[in-house]
């Protein structure tokens, strides 16, 4: 498999992430979303995703190449199934869905580098409307969580929804957003950085890493 990717984009930690749970190795293939205008927009890119995204994975097997970190790590999830990153009942897998949704639709998408780009095109301060948006939602994520959180963000199991979470509480830090009022989230993210899936996922760890 082949991952196309960039090393700050949370969307692509996750599937590092998950790519590092089932075990599978993976070709990195760095497409850097700043320098040159953004290598996503190259035809080369274009063609592999036409929204110009990360993540895509190419899927060898197959012959096929999978887009949205969320299709991604279903598909890994179902093909490879352990460990499994949902709990057994409907209800619970409809818990642990959510949780991961808050971040994948409700947080993600106000924060990442193309809404980023079209807000410093009118003026407005984009690192206050970061702070804003991430912290409306992990106050939001922290209640949902709070009441069946354990170890991890859903029990003491490591779930889809820590998946979701260890990405958005990097970028959370790395706006200055204070994370005290989040002891749920802060349990279950440090829980999980301990885990080597998760630390070698890590923005830092990936080879076209920069100093920041």
């Amino acid at each position: 498999m082949k991952l196309w990717s960039y090393w700050r984009s949370s969307c692509a930690y996750r599937v590092r992430i998950t790519l590092g749970l089932k075990g599978l190795p993976y070709e990195y293939q760095p497409v850097h979303l700043i320098r040159d205008g953004g290598q996503q927009h190259r035809p080369e890119f274009s063609a592999v995703n036409p929204l110009r995204q990360v993540p895509a994975l190419e899927v060898d097997e197959a012959n096929v190449t999978l887009v949205q970190s969320m299709a991604i790590i279903e598909y890994l999830d179902e093909r490879y199934p352990k460990p499994p990153l949902l709990p057994q009942s409907a209800l619970d897998r409809a818990h642990v869905r959510a949780l991961a949704e808050l971040v994948n639709s409700g947080i993600q998408p106000l924060q990442n580098t193309s809404t980023f780009n079209e807000l410093k095109k009118h003026g407005i301060d984009h690192e206050a409307w970061a702070r804003l948006f991430i912290t409306q939602g992990l106050t939001a994520l922290e209640q949902l969580a709070a009441a069946r959180a354990g170890a991890f963000l859903f029990e003491d199991t490591v779930s889809l929804a820590d998946v979701y979470l260890v990405p958005q509480l990097y970028n959370a830090r790395r706006w200055g957003v204070p994370l005290d009022a989040f002891p749920s989230l802060t349990r279950a993210d440090q829980n999980a950085q301990a885990l080597p899936a998760f630390s070698e996922a890590a923005p830092e760890a990936q080879v076209d890493a920069e100093p920041t």
